[in-house]
């Protein structure tokens, strides 16, 4: 008669890290960090229909790195419980503490109980009134909640990322200043190589705390590339920024190449 084979359990959940921790490294990067009017996210994403970042409710958005079905169907359940929370009490019940909580839940009983962990990190944002009241929770795929304050990167090689980020970042910056660090940062390589990252290979969009209710609005175009035009911004020496970066207030017509979605959905994928 066969002995069972047994497994110590720290051993299981060791493999289980580490098994989630290579797929997300494989991913392209996202970074999320702040600016003087709010919360600015920007991926390295060529689709312009599988995206990586989604607005979630009306100053909540969501941004994800590693496996798009995983980090997807965790979209879609924030949303409907967004509308449904909304619904039931009042919009100024959504935030992003009770959101992150919610995925926070999925995501370690997936951990403990599933033969295969979620190979995925996300950040869920809110944009407050002012710098100081704005949130922004990352989210590991074992559960983990890390309320990080000014900036985050996840996915590729995020701890080299946040290290420059952390050189380059300071509060009060504009729109265009963090956009171009956050491209300088995408693109610095592991061995000291740089590559030249355009709006093709970008995803952009914002948390715009002037704009009344909905501040969630995607940056393309035109407006795209006067942001990420010279001067340059390094995580060595971050420069001063034009006025090209405001966005339109609630109203007035969107600047070209600003482009708003649909409450409570992302473009068709």
């Amino acid at each position: 008669m066969s002995m069972p084979f047994y497994v110590p359990p720290e051993q299981v959940m060791k493999d289980r890290a580490d098994f989630a921790r290579k797929g997300i490294a494989r991913g392209r990067s996202v970074i999320v960090v702040g600016y003087d009017r709010g919360i600015a996210f920007v991926a390295e994403n060529p689709s312009r229909a599988l995206h990586k970042v989604s607005e979630i409710y009306d100053r909540i958005a969501f941004a994800a790195v590693g496996r798009y079905n995983e980090f997807e169907s965790l979209r879609v359940a924030g949303i409907r419980y967004a509308d449904l929370r909304g619904y039931s009490y009042d919009r100024t019940d959504v935030t992003a503490r009770a959101l992150a909580n919610t995925y926070a839940q999925t995501l370690g009983a997936v951990f403990t109980q599933e033969s295969k962990p979620f190979e995925i990190e996300i950040v869920v944002a809110e944009v407050g009134v002012d710098s100081d009241t704005d949130q922004i929770f990352r989210l590991t795929y074992d559960g983990s909640v890390a309320d990080e304050q000014g900036f985050v990167a996840m996915g590729g090689a995020s701890d080299a990322a946040e290290e420059r980020l952390g050189t380059g970042w300071r509060p009060g910056m504009t729109l265009a200043e963090v956009l171009r660090l956050a491209v300088d940062v995408l693109g610095a390589g592991e061995n000291g190589e740089r590559r030249a990252l355009d709006e093709a290979q970008l995803e952009v969009a914002v948390l715009d705390r002037d704009r009344p209710r909905r501040s969630f609005r995607r940056i393309v175009g035109p407006l795209l590339t006067r942001l990420l035009g010279d001067p340059p911004v390094t995580a060595d020496a971050p420069t001063g920024a034009p006025e090209a970066d405001r966005v339109a207030p609630e109203g007035n017509p969107a600047p070209s190449g600003e482009t708003p979605d649909a409450p409570g959905q992302m473009p068709p994928a």
